[in-house]
């Protein structure tokens, strides 16, 4: 059975930025977690930031917090973290959490850090996609139900 690279976040860990959950109660976590299937992941975490942290957003081909800190290499070193866990686990499919700029898979925040979304993907995201791993998000469970079969 396939194993499912999760964002932590959604598992209830606090390792947002704000040091806070987005956790997800559905029957088909439930269902990974009973399992073992479910490998939880925190890009942002293992590429070395701290919780909490400042919010940061893709501006142009970096991202930026919203005091202006660069924090690109964090992000870059996370997503590569999170493909090579894909890798050494041969996962396939991602669950990751909507809207960040790691995780994001449809939605990003503009840059502006204003709460204004617009259509992009997070750069765990886009790397996972680049390599051959389907990645879903909080709103395509359904989806994600199906493929996994």
């Amino acid at each position: 059975m396939d194993k499912v690279l999760v964002s932590s976040c959604l598992l209830g860990q606090p390792v947002r930025y704000d040091g806070k959950t987005h956790t997800l109660r559905h029957p088909l976590i439930s269902q990974l977690i009973a399992q073992q299937r479910v490998v939880s992941f925190c890009p942002e975490v293992a590429g070395g930031l701290p919780i909490p942290r400042e919010p940061a957003e893709i501006v142009e081909s970096r991202i930026v917090t919203n005091n202006g800190v660069d924090v690109s290499a964090e992000f870059a070193r996370g997503a590569k973290l999170a493909l090579a866990q894909c890798q050494v686990n041969n996962i396939r499919f991602a669950l990751l959490k909507e809207s960040s700029p790691s995780c994001g898979r449809n939605t990003i925040y503009d840059g502006t850090h204003s709460g204004r979304k617009v259509t992009g993907m997070g750069w765990t995201a886009q790397l996972l996609e680049q390599n051959g791993i389907r990645v879903f998000s909080e709103e395509q469970l359904p989806v994600l139900n199906k493929v996994l079969g």
